[in-house]
């Protein structure tokens, strides 16, 4: 069983609902350590003192906020725990809308809501039931480590999970990474839209969706433990050159995507609008008739 971060209660109007808070999510990854090659003893960080030059332990270490070269403001998480905020010990719901509206990129890491006590069970399955049966979310503010955050509480498996949100200002403007005005044809949409169904699924739950690097390191681990020769990548088939023309390599990706779900990679396939074809100049419409001479040579 997951161990409880943090516990407090969920602010719902005049409703108050006790709630322990854990992690929702799991790490599976590799943690590799730093070693001296030469007789691999462990390297570790040591922790010194600028100002009496020696090592000092956890105990001694605190928290300050730099003014200046010279000048500290020391901060105990005891005064960070009292600051008086409402949000403190409660995720403050402040209002609720729809999903649609938040834009995934203010999500965050997510945590499991677990009723704390008999005494929570029935406020508790009031705000599930009315949040599953609004179709909204709520949006909540609550205190975590020292600073005030935006959450997010959805239902998940007949449990509340509470997502952290960033701020706005915490997003950055990606308007300077666009690239320069370019013109895109309906043909070549019409095309990527044919890519897009050839690779569409209908869950996440293929053997594509699978951490294949956490398995390889395992393997790799593996046969090293056993002395054995560590598993190669295999060399890439030959590609031919680059493609360069964007329909062609829109064409070339929509079989290879049917091919590999042992589809009929048939370019034929691939939805045309003739209606667009008709509203095209007849300049754009003449452009057309090469293409298909030379596919059918």
């Amino acid at each position: 069983m997951p161990r409880t971060v943090w516990s407090g209660a969920i602010s719902f109007g005049l409703v108050t609902v006790p709630i322990n808070v854990q992690s929702a999510t799991e790490d599976h990854s590799f943690r590799f350590h730093q070693y001296h090659l030469e007789d691999m003893g462990r390297v570790r960080v040591r922790k010194y003192c600028e100002v009496e030059d020696r090592e000092v332990t956890n105990d001694e270490i605190g928290k300050g906020y730099e003014l200046s070269k010279t000048q500290v403001i020391p901060i105990s998480d005891d005064e960070l725990r009292d600051l008086p905020l409402p949000t403190a010990k409660a995720i403050e719901i402040e209002a609720f809308v729809p999903l649609e509206s938040v834009d995934p990129i203010r999500i965050g890491e997510g945590y499991y809501l677990a009723p704390s006590g008999q005494v929570a069970a029935k406020p508790y399955k009031l705000l599930r039931e009315a949040l599953a049966r609004s179709s909204k979310v709520a949006v909540a503010k609550y205190a975590w480590s020292g600073r005030e955050r935006l959450g997010l509480l959805r239902v998940r498996d007949d449990v509340i999970v509470l997502h952290a949100m960033r701020w706005p200002d915490e997003i950055r403007d990606p308007s300077e990474l666009l690239p320069p005005p370019v013109e895109v044809t309906d043909e070549e949409i019409d095309s990527a839209l044919a890519l897009m169904d050839s690779m569409t699924s209908d869950d996440l739950e293929g053997e594509e969706f699978q951490d294949s690097y956490t398995e390889a390191i395992a393997q790799l681990l593996d046969a090293k433990r056993e002395h054995r020769e560590p598993p190669h990548m295999e060399e890439p088939e030959a590609k031919p050159g680059q493609i360069v023309d964007l329909m062609a390599a829109l064409n070339e990706s929509v079989q290879q995507a049917r091919a590999s779900r042992g589809e009929d990679a048939d370019v034929h396939e691939m939805p045309k609008k003739k209606a667009a074809a008709k509203k095209q100049p007849a300049k754009k419409a003449a452009a057309k008739k090469p293409a298909r001479k030379s596919k059918s040579a």
